[in-house]
């Protein structure tokens, strides 16, 4: 099965708070599934949050439902939060800068490990995901839906 080249997915939003008001809300990652549209459960091996904290997660679409394990690989308050999803080795970070009129731009990106998807997820995504470009559209789409709901919460609305 030949597994095609997968480019980064990345979305970006300007929100009106500071760097240091945003990452008080994003380091709370077991809020997570109040955000995003494919966390469903997540429990959390090691607190407070740090580089090295494992999460087991359920992630699920309509009918379909499935665990993942990851392990955070980088946490630096106000700045970045990145982590691992072990099995595919897709890593999600979020990355905040400061913008110039004192807000912060929030950009989520998810990078596969060697930009191809493994034949478990090539194989998942087919048979209970609609494929793998689908899947791929409809993960980008939640990417900017979960960071319009950080913002949403994070400038009060």
């Amino acid at each position: 099965m030949a597994r095609a080249h997968v480019a980064p997915l990345v979305a970006s939003i300007d929100i009106a708070a500071t760097p240091a008001q945003v990452w008080s809300l994003l380091e709370d990652q077991r809020r997570m599934n109040e955000w995003s549209d494919e966390t469903w459960k997540q429990a959390f091996l090691g607190s407070p949050l740090r580089a090295g904290t494992v999460s087991l997660n359920l992630n699920k679409r309509k009918a379909a439902i499935w665990p993942t394990v990851s392990r955070y690989r980088e946490v630096v308050p106000g700045r970045r939060l990145a982590f691992q999803v072990i099995g595919p080795g897709a890593t999600w970070s979020y990355d905040l800068q400061p913008n110039d009129d004192g807000g912060t731009v929030v950009t989520e990106t998810r990078v596969l490990k060697n930009h191809r998807a493994t034949i478990a997820s090539v194989v998942t995504a087919n048979l209970m995901l609609g494929g793998l470009a689908s899947h791929e559209a409809e993960i980008l789409a939640g990417m900017r839906a979960t960071l319009e709901r950080i913002k949403a919460e994070v400038e009060g609305r």
